[in-house]
């Protein structure tokens, strides 16, 4: 038999099935897979739920936990076996600074990196789907910004104004800083008055992030795909 129709032994079947299993089992675990395709390995990783931060959200939420995706980024960095990165982000927010730690290990990466918004990416979400390489988002996303916020008892009024104020402009200057939106028209964004009934803010779709420059592309699945193997085509010969 030519080596194109070889019967499969049954320790080759094995060895088959049990990648299957596992990549299906990461699948259900983190939400990743890594695919193969046009000479190329891509790792896919879903940022969806409530960004967790040093608190845990109830049981019955689904989250993102930093605590995973800070040495999963460190290791696709390091990694030989993988070209380029896809995020596919569906995300209500959540704990700012564990939102900003990742936002700046994707931003950090020398690999290629696409992201797509698919759903949501509110809040925090917003750094998280500006810090690829390349950013898309569905017409029908939405992308909610406001300012920072947080609930319970403030101690010191003064001081909690200032630090959530530092905060802010952190958030304000790596968007801007990773997008095509101004600082200010992005302030101006968070501090809008007609969109929310309860809060201040701004809620931004598909096209609408576009215009403004928050996002690259209106794109879906194909188009992110087809801009990351580009990435990948362009970094290999100088490697």
């Amino acid at each position: 038999m030519t080596e194109s129709t070889k019967p499969m032994t049954s320790g080759e079947a094995g060895e088959n099935d049990s990648g299957s299993e596992q990549a299906t089992q990461n699948i259900l675990d983190t939400g990743s897979s890594i695919v193969r395709s046009n000479g190329a390995s891509v790792f896919v990783e879903s940022i969806v739920g409530q960004i967790e931060g040093h608190t845990l959200a109830g049981p019955n939420t689904k989250t993102t936990k930093y605590e995973h995706m800070l040495p999963l980024l460190a290791k696709l960095e390091a990694s030989e076996d993988i070209d380029g990165v896809l995020f596919l982000l569906n995300t209500v927010g959540g704990d700012v600074e564990a939102g900003l730690a990742i936002a700046e290990l994707i931003a950090g990466m020398t690999k290629p990196t696409v992201s797509i918004v698919l759903g949501g990416s509110h809040s925090i979400g917003v750094p998280l789907a500006v810090a690829a390489k390349r950013s898309f988002a569905v017409p029908s996303a939405a992308m909610t910004i406001h300012p920072v916020r947080t609930t319970g008892t403030v101690i010191a009024a003064p001081q909690t104004y200032s630090y959530f104020q530092r905060l802010q402009e952190r958030i304000v200057t790596f968007v801007s800083g990773h997008s095509h939106i101004s600082p200010e028209d992005f302030q101006a964004l968070m501090l809008k008055k007609d969109d929310m009934a309860a809060d201040v803010g701004s809620v931004l779709y598909g096209e609408e992030a576009v215009q403004v420059g928050l996002i690259d592309q209106v794109g879906g699945l194909a188009d992110g795909l087809a801009c990351l193997h580009r990435q990948i085509r362009e970094r290999k010969p100088q490697e």
